[in-house]
């Protein structure tokens, strides 16, 4: 009978199996190795675009909180130029107040017989000081001062004096309605 020996075809396959596995093994680990830098080299590249993108809305945004800044101030402006606005109006509103007043008063002196030392005059409240030669002079001025429509109510505070009598008469003004009708009357 022949024999062969098998023995060393065994040991030279079983060389030839150990050297292919560690072949793949080294290759599986060479492609994972590939694959994981193309995904690191990925993201890499995505981080670099978002912060690219970062970078620019940021910019983006300083820009416009310096518009806002400047609509800011321009706001702020714009109330006060209202505001002086509606000062300007009130006053020219308001300016021909003290002429009708002081207008009106001269048309209630009785003349020759009394004087004004003073006419005060704050928010509705007038205050007129003066000097008349009796009481009926002050009775008379108090009495028309009722009949003009500028006016709805007035007191008599002081009267002393024995040959020149000084008088204080509070009024209040009537609302700027009442008086137009009681100009329109005239």
């Amino acid at each position: 009978m022949i024999q062969i020996n098998l023995l060393p075809f065994r040991a030279a396959r079983k060389t030839e199996n150990i050297r292919r596995q560690i072949s793949l093994f080294f290759l599986s680990i060479l492609l994972v190795g590939l694959i994981l830098g193309a995904v690191f080299v990925n993201q890499a590249n995505k981080a670099r675009n978002l912060t690219r993108k970062v970078n620019e809305i940021q910019q983006k945004v300083d820009a416009k909180k310096k518009v806002a800044q400047k609509v800011d101030k321009l706001k702020k402006q714009l109330n006060i130029l209202n505001q002086k606005t509606k000062v300007i109006a009130k006053l020219d509103k308001n300016r021909k107040d003290p002429l009708i007043l002081l207008d009106t008063m001269s048309d209630l002196v009785i003349p020759n017989r009394m004087w004004f030392e003073s006419l005060v005059a704050r928010g509705n409240t007038v205050v007129i000081k003066g000097k008349a030669l009796d009481n009926k002079t002050t009775a008379d001025f108090m009495k028309s001062v009722e009949r003009s429509p500028l006016f709805s109510s007035v007191s008599l505070k002081v009267v002393k004096g024995k040959k020149l009598k000084s008088f204080e008469v509070t009024c209040k003004k009537a609302g700027k309605k009442t008086a137009a009708k009681g100009k329109a009357k005239k």
